[in-house]
C-alpha cells in the first residue's frame, strides 16, 4: 500500500509540472505572437521563392556531376527499345559526348547558325543530350549512315528550319571524309546539294516553304507578310525530289499567323489560259490545300517500293519568354539551359495532326511514311537559338543589340544543337525501323 501511495504522489507532482509547461509556453507564444504578427506573409512565400530556386539549382549541379558519365546506347538497340517512344524523356547535360562536331571546323554550316563564330561566348547548348524514358537513341555513326545511302539520294524539302535540319546532318557526316576532294557543295538555286563521292551519296536541300508553287519561291526575295499559293501547282517543285530515295519534309513556320488578322490568298487556274482567280482564306486553311495536293500528288506518282517518306514536326520559336516565366521584351536572349518543367508545352500541335491525317492517307496505298515527332524535346530548349549571335545583313548596333524583341532570333537554332537530335532520329529509323 505505502508503494503504491508514493507512485500516485509522484504521478501528481509530474501532472502538475507538465501543466505548468504547457501555461508558461503558451504564454511565451501569444507574446511573440503579438510582437511578430505583423509581419507580412511576402516574406515567407519570398523564402519559399529562394528555397525553390536553390533546390532547382542543387537538382541541375546533381543532374550534370551524375548524368555526363553515362555509357551512351550501345550500337545496335535491342528489340524492346524499338517500341521505345523516343519523343517523350528530358534534355541532360552531356560534355563528353557532345557535341558531336565542331561548329567552327565544319566547312559547310551556314553563317546565320555558327553562333560561336558571331559572338555567342556561352556555348552550353551544344553540350545537351536528348535522352527518352525507358530507353536510348541509337548512337550516331557517320560512316554507317554514308554506307545507307550509298548510290541513293536524299532530299530535304521545305523552309529554312528544313534547311537547319540538312545543315546539321551535313555537319554530322562530313567530318568522317578527312579528304576534301571527296566532298563537295553545290548551289543551284532552290536546290543545294551535298555530294559524297566515295558513297555516291547525295544529301540535298529543296527549297519550298509552302510545298506547292507559290510567290515565295525564291529562296532569296520572297515577302514573308504577303503570301500566294497555287493550289493546284506542284510539278515544279517536284521534278527536284522526283527521283529520291529518301525525301523529309518540312513545312510549318510559314503557316503562322504574324498578327491576328493575317490571312493568305489562294489561287486558281491560270494567267495564261485567263481564268486565274484569288481566294482569300485563313493560314491554316492554305496548309491543309497545300497537303492535300502534296500527298495527291506523292500517292499518284511515288515509286513505293524506292521511296521512304518522312514529314518531320514543328519546330517550336520561344519568342515568348512568358511562356516560361521570363520577360517577353528580352525573347530568347541570354538564355542557357533548357526549360526543366515536366510536361512543358507552348507549342502548337494541331498542324502536325493535319498533317498526320493527309499523310495517314498514303498508307492506304502501300506507301510507307513516318513523323519525325521533334516538336515535345525542341520545344524545351529556349537557350538553343541564335539570337543576336548569327550573321547579319549589316551588323548591329549596341543600341539594336540591347534591342532582343526587334533582332533577336528565336526560330532558328544554333549548331551544334537542337537539329543534331532531329538527325539522331532520322539516323535510327533509316537504320533501325
Amino acid at each position: 500500500m505505502t508503494v503504491l501511495s508514493s507512485s500516485v504522489g509522484l504521478r501528481s507532482i509530474i501532472n502538475s509540472l507538465v501543466a505548468f509547461s504547457i501555461i508558461v509556453i503558451s504564454v511565451t507564444l501569444l507574446f511573440y505572437q503579438g510582437q511578430e504578427g505583423q509581419v507580412p506573409m511576402a516574406v515567407e512565400h519570398e523564402h519559399q521563392k529562394i528555397m525553390q530556386v536553390q533546390l532547382e539549382a542543387e537538382h541541375h549541379e546533381q543532374l550534370r556531376a551524375k548524368e555526363a558519365p553515362v555509357p551512351l546506347t550501345a550500337e545496335l538497340p535491342d528489340a524492346s527499345k524499338e517500341e521505345c517512344n523516343w519523343s517523350t524523356g528530358r534534355w541532360v547535360y552531356d560534355n563528353l559526348s557532345r557535341p558531336l562536331y565542331s561548329g567552327l571546323k565544319c566547312a559547310f554550316i551556314f553563317p546565320e547558325l555558327s553562333c560561336d563564330k558571331y559572338g555567342s561566348k556561352d556555348v552550353m547548348y551544344q553540350h545537351w543530350r536528348w535522352q527518352p524514358y525507358g530507353c536510348d537513341l541509337p548512337r550516331f555513326n557517320a560512316t554507317r549512315l554514308l554506307e545507307k545511302l550509298r548510290n541513293k539520294r536524299l532530299v530535304f524539302v521545305g523552309d529554312s528550319l528544313n534547311r537547319n535540319q540538312w545543315v546539321s546532318l551535313v555537319c554530322m557526316v562530313e567530318a568522317s571524309i578527312p579528304d576534301n576532294r571527296l566532298k563537295m557543295r553545290v548551289f543551284n538555286g532552290s536546290l543545294i546539294s551535298f555530294k559524297a563521292f566515295e558513297y555516291n551519296a547525295t544529301i540535298d536541300f529543296y527549297w519550298s516553304p509552302l510545298l506547292v508553287e507559290s510567290n515565295s519561291d525564291d529562296p532569296i526575295i520572297h515577302r514573308v507578310e504577303y503570301r500566294i499559293i497555287r493550289a493546284d501547282r506542284i510539278e515544279k517543285h517536284a521534278n527536284a525530289w522526283r527521283d529520291a530515295d529518301i525525301i523529309i519534309f518540312n513545312s510549318y513556320v510559314w503557316w503562322r499567323k504574324h498578327k491576328a488578322d493575317m490571312k493568305m490568298k489562294v489561287m486558281y487556274g491560270s494567267f495564261e489560259n485567263g481564268d486565274a482567280r484569288l481566294e482569300e482564306v485563313e493560314m491554316l486553311d492554305g496548309f491543309e490545300i497545300a497537303l492535300k495536293k502534296l500527298t495527291e500528288w506523292l500517292g499518284e506518282n511515288i515509286d513505293k517500293n524506292k521511296t521512304r517518306i518522312f514529314f518531320a514536326g514543328s519546330s517550336p520559336t520561344h519568342s515568348w519568354a512568358s511562356n516560361w516565366g521570363g520577360v517577353d521584351r528580352n525573347k530568347c536572349l541570354n538564355e542557357t539551359e533548357p526549360i526543366y518543367k515536366v510536361g512543358y508545352k507552348a507549342a502548337d500541335y494541331s498542324m502536325i495532326d493535319k498533317a498526320k491525317s493527309y499523310f495517314g492517307t498514303l498508307e492506304q496505298k502501300g506507301i510507307r511514311f513516318d513523323i519525325l515527332n521533334i516538336t515535345e524535346l525542341s520545344d524545351y530548349r529556349k537557350d538553343g537559338h541564335p539570337t543576336v549571335f548569327r550573321k547579319q545583313f549589316a551588323p548591329l548596333t549596341t543600341e539594336q543589340m540591347a534591342n532582343p524583341a526587334s533582332y533577336a532570333d528565336c526560330t532558328h537554332w544554333c549548331l551544334p544543337g537542337v537539329p543534331d537530335v532531329w538527325n539522331e532520329f532520322l539516323y535510327g529509323y533509316l537504320m533501325y525501323k
